[in-house]
């Protein structure tokens, strides 16, 4: 199989290190475009000797490995290593090493509980209410920033609006917030003066999260030499872990008590959850270790990879201002007539938003929030036309795929319409895989979608949104693809 290994069969890893090497572990999409160019759609990457990596680029391979069903095997990759070092190292506080790095039976066991909260529509519904709350406030105060900038203005309807310098901060304490609440009925106030401190709770949280993250790639990759000694990028991520950890005890114990004093009117159903976490501690087949490593999960997951997609949207939409943002206006304007009073239900992001779900989906295609998708074989496969062995990692390159003209039209342009039933183009369902894909899908990829469709609904009723950065945007893979630039947008009140 075609692919590098480096000089003598000693592996390709020293390509990824700075000032040496032609590639990067934070530009991945890069290395990924290279190697398509050079080798085909199939490539047998060398790292260190006896660790290979094969990239799929071809959708039809990707379909028969993430398709694999073999009867009593569970989907296994190899991710997040040093976090399962972690949390094995401290057995008093995990029983498991929690659902991003466990594979098999272990695996299936705390994710067919863990997932019954949030796999059903139903369950997700329940929580928009909440969500849409919150996100009306966010936009208020962007009003109120608005506002404060144009008080001296007779009418701010024809001021340039408001400069943004970096709205990701922003983006990112909103899903904080939202987390908090869905996941603990807790109350960050993310966005109050003391929150806002470098060294408070939100800040620290979402510092810890990045910073987690960035660890994850170069631990997985090369000798693992953190399993011996603790190497400086370990030392960061057992700090980031540490505080993640110590927060997430503390949000569950507060809920255990709040389930301990009213146990009775809970098991009964009479309260209804509030929280995720009421949902978890009401199942008996979790313990509390359990639910302990999933409030971690939670505060690692969920609040960069959406906003991180949330950015990449509005990038999109800054830079399309009067043809899929005035298109997705005029959705947002029907479904909220008056911008402040009219509330967000179900029926509508079933039905109604079905433009924002196209951008949405675009968003997805174009940047998803990791390049791919990996596996370790769990049988024999002919791939490409090449045999490979059971117990090979394997990544798909669906980053790399879903820019290619052999898949989409125009790949290179953002073009929503391809994914509205009037105008959708034929499209392989292995291509477009954001959420990762089958029993292996993220958890909360409901929440995130709807969490992300309230967002851009009331964002683009309310404001019209000028992107004022570079062009175009790239992306940094820190395991997670993130923008490489602040998200500098312009917002301008809209007329009522």
């Amino acid at each position: 199989m075609p692919g590098p290994r480096g000089p003598l069969g000693l592996g390709n890893l020293y390509q990824y290190l700075p000032g040496i090497g032609r590639y990067s572990f934070d530009e991945l999409h890069r290395s990924g475009e290279d190697k398509y160019a050079q080798y085909g759609s199939i490539v047998r990457e060398t790292m260190v000797p006896g660790q290979n990596i094969v990239w799929l680029y071809d959708p039809a391979d990707i379909a028969t490995v993430l398709d694999d069903r073999t009867p009593g095997i569970y989907p296994s990759r190899r991710s997040h290593t040093a976090l399962e070092k972690y949390r094995k190292d401290r057995p008093n506080v995990y029983r498991t090493a929690g659902l991003l790095p466990t594979n098999g039976i272990e695996w299936w066991k705390i994710r067919s509980e863990l997932q019954k909260g949030l796999s059903s529509p139903q369950s997700v519904r329940n929580f928009l209410p909440a969500t849409d709350k919150i996100t009306r406030e966010f936009v208020t105060r962007i009003h109120h920033m608005l506002k404060d900038s144009t008080q001296d203005a007779q009418n701010a309807d024809h001021v340039d609006g408001v400069l943004m310098e970096d709205f990701m901060p922003a983006i990112s304490r909103l899903n904080l917030e939202l987390i908090c609440l869905l996941a603990f009925d807790v109350r960050l106030n993310s966005f109050s003066e003391e929150q806002m401190e470098p060294n408070s709770l939100s800040s620290r949280l979402m510092e810890s999260a990045e910073t987690t993250n960035s660890c994850i790639l170069p631990t997985d990759q090369g000798f693992q030499l953190w399993r011996y000694f603790e190497t400086p990028t370990y030392r960061r991520l057992r700090k980031a872990q540490a505080f993640m950890e110590k927060t997430a005890v503390e949000l569950v114990s507060e809920k255990l008590l709040y389930f301990n004093e009213d146990q009775q009117r809970l098991a009964s159903g009479e309260h209804g959850s509030k929280s995720l976490m009421e949902e978890y501690l009401r199942n008996p087949n979790l313990e509390l270790n359990d639910i302990i490593g999933m409030a971690a999960d939670l505060l690692l997951a969920g609040v960069h990879t959406t906003s991180y997609t949330l950015a990449f949207a509005l990038y999109h939409l800054g830079r399309h201002a009067t043809t899929v943002q005035e298109r997705l206006y005029q959705e947002a304007k029907a479904i909220l007539p008056d911008p402040r009073g009219s509330r967000i239900g179900a029926a509508v992001l079933g039905s109604e938003a079905s433009y924002c779900r196209a951008v949405l989906k675009e968003t997805f295609r174009l940047n998803p929030i990791s390049v791919g998708v990996g596996r370790i074989l769990n049988r024999d496969h002919v791939l490409g036309g090449y045999q490979v062995p059971r117990g090979t990692v394997v990544v798909t390159q669906n980053m790399i795929s879903c820019r290619q003209e052999a898949y989409f039209r125009d790949a290179g342009k953002f073009i929503p319409e391809r994914w509205v039933r009037e105008t959708r183009e034929p499209v392989n369902p292995h291509l477009v895989l954001p959420f990762g894909h089958g029993m292996r899908s993220c958890i909360a990829r409901r929440l995130a979608e709807q969490s992300m469709l309230v967002l851009l609904l009331r964002l683009v009723r309310s404001f019209e949104v000028e992107w004022a950065g570079t062009v175009p945007m790239d992306v940094k893979t820190k395991l997670i693809n993130q923008p490489d630039q602040p998200i500098r947008l312009r917002f301008k009140l809209r007329p009522k």
